[in-house]
């Protein structure tokens, strides 16, 4: 049976360490703690995506064992997974940071919420959603396997697609015209690009 790299080798304790460090304080972001799935604003995402990522984590993990699509470098996979999910799970706490009183773990734009354009949200409106992609990209491709990237890729975009089309109605809906200009000069997850 084929081992994936998490499993592998001794440097994957390395990668599971990281993965707690990182994992952990986002499950403060779910269940009660993320609001009610029923609220108008969040239109059920913060349900999603709990559901979502817990399916592509463990969907990705299974596949892992398959024998074909493994990644022929095994170790520089884990690795730059490790790398990722670092990067992603740092930009994150400097999202939260930026975002300060206004971050929220469901959908929740309040009357007196300004738009955020300083720090990445100078390049990208859903910066923190980009850093929890690089995170759950670098925890597939650490798994070595193509299917299990891939699995984890497309379940991930889904979610966090109609994530931040219930999160930007709600801000257009409350802040209106400031943020509709914010949303002309950015882009969504990846400056200048998308």
């Amino acid at each position: 049976m084929h081992k994936a790299p998490v499993f592998a080798f001794s440097e994957a304790a390395l990668f599971w360490a990281t993965f707690v460090w990182a994992v952990l304080p986002e499950t403060r972001l779910s269940g009660i703690v993320a609001g009610d799935p029923s609220d108008t604003q969040d239109a059920g995402t913060s349900r999603l995506i709990n559901i979502g990522l817990t399916v592509a984590g463990l969907l990705a993990f299974a596949l892992s064992f398959l024998p074909w699509l493994v990644d022929p470098y095994p170790r520089i996979a884990l690795y730059a997974g490790t790398g990722l999910l670092v990067a992603g799970r740092l930009l994150r706490r400097y999202c939260f940071r930026i975002l300060g009183k206004y971050f929220t773990g469901a959908v929740t734009v309040s009357p007196d919420q300004p738009v955020i354009d300083n720090g990445p949200y100078r390049w990208i409106r859903h910066p923190g959603y980009t850093a929890a992609f690089l995170m759950v990209l670098g925890s597939g491709l650490a798994l070595g396997n193509w299917l299990s990237l891939a699995t984890i890729f497309l379940i991930s975009s889904y979610v966090y697609r109609r994530r931040v089309k219930a999160e930007e109605k709600a801000l257009l809906g409350i802040i209106g015209e400031p943020y509709r200009a914010y949303m002309a000069r950015t882009k969504w997850f990846i400056p200048f690009i998308y």
